[in-house]
């Protein structure tokens, strides 16, 4: 199975730690937000990261596949 690259916004902004602990993610600060950008290998690839987040008290506010390349405008 090809991974396939998804984009996460967080609401609030993620410290360094926790960014830190996304590992595979490019993370990115936009208004009132957080911008995460990785591969996801699978469906409990992206179970496991929705997990972490939900379990840090981090709540996400869209998710979407995006195709490869450079990482879309965060505004």
């Amino acid at each position: 199975m090809e991974p396939t690259r998804y984009e996460l916004r967080v609401r609030g902004h993620l410290s360094r730690e926790v960014s830190e602990d996304f590992d595979g993610f490019e993370v990115a600060d936009a208004p009132a937000e957080t911008v995460m950008i990785g591969e996801v290998v699978d469906d409990a690839h992206l179970h496991g990261v929705l997990a972490r987040l939900q379990a840090l008290g981090l709540q996400v506010v869209s998710l979407r596949s995006v195709p490869d390349g450079p990482r879309p405008p965060t505004e």
